[in-house]
């Protein structure tokens, strides 16, 4: 079954020199092991600096274990570094090294995101809809609204369920989460539930281009062919779980979730 994952790496006051970062607690930088016959990629990338510099994203499977994929960055401007619909393909077990070079300002903490997918990984049963059966189950638009209190040690921190603030959500009834809204900046806003298959999947917290990321997944899934667009059910509500990888500034984050209430899968709009 398809499968999707998010994964951050941070660094430290890394200065203007490229320099590995390392995973944050929970995730790894090693790709998961899964069937050659089927196929992965990295989607999309970006990077929550406080000072422009460099990201540089490498392993002996991309076109080059020297340069690989190299990307300027802006300060306070965590938007996706990749061109959209042409991912890069990943490999089983494939070690990624991700480099950044930034801010030299003691305590300061940057993070690079890697989102991920998978057309089948072993383990993992997640439920993603294609664009096409959105359109054809989409009976009712709704927001959810979280406020993730972010810690100040970097990585993810804050996880708050769906429900917690604003809980409407009918049981028996499956929703599809279109994507987002943050009202400030931090490196990435994540989802984790068991429908998701346990893995963190989410974008970037951008507080800045609100149209980009409101129908985040369904852009995902259209522009890369797959399907991409997670799926829970209402009676489950509880154990989707929403958090975000924040600086060391820890500013909390406002996260306004936008929703389509599904008809059955045989439905049609």
């Amino acid at each position: 079954m398809p499968a999707m994952q998010l994964v951050t790496a941070t660094g430290t006051a890394i200065n203007t020199t490229l320099a590995a970062l390392a995973a944050v607690t929970g995730d790894s930088l090693a790709v998961p092991n899964f069937d050659l016959s089927k196929r992965a990629w990295l989607l999309q990338m970006w990077a929550d600096v406080q000072a422009a510099g460099t990201v540089r994203v490498r392993s002996p499977k991309f076109h080059d274990n020297v340069n690989g994929i190299r990307i300027d960055t802006v300060a306070s401007d965590a938007k996706p570094l990749l061109p959209w619909g042409v991912p890069q393909r990943l490999y089983p077990n494939d070690n990624i090294t991700v480099e950044l070079a930034g801010s030299a300002t003691a305590g300061d903490i940057e993070m690079v995101s890697l989102l991920m997918a998978f057309e089948d990984l072993p383990g993992i049963a997640g439920r993603f809809i294609s664009f096409e059966e959105l359109m054809r189950r989409q009976d009712q638009l709704l927001t959810a609204e979280n406020t993730i209190a972010t810690g100040t040690a970097g990585g993810y921190s804050g996880a708050e369920a769906i429900n917690a603030e604003i809980d409407q959500f009918q049981h028996g009834v499956d929703y599809a989460i279109l994507g987002y809204k943050v009202d400030a900046e931090c490196a990435a806003i994540a989802y984790r539930a068991p429908d998701f298959g346990n893995l963190r999947i989410g974008g970037p917290g951008d507080e800045t281009d609100f149209d980009l990321y409101s129908n985040w997944f369904v852009r995902l899934t259209r522009d890369y062919g797959m399907p991409l667009i997670p799926v829970f059910n209402g009676q489950n509500k509880s154990s989707v779980l929403i958090d975000a990888a924040q600086d060391e500034n820890g500013a909390d984050v406002t996260v306004t979730t936008y929703l389509a209430r599904l008809g059955p899968a045989t439905a049609a709009r």
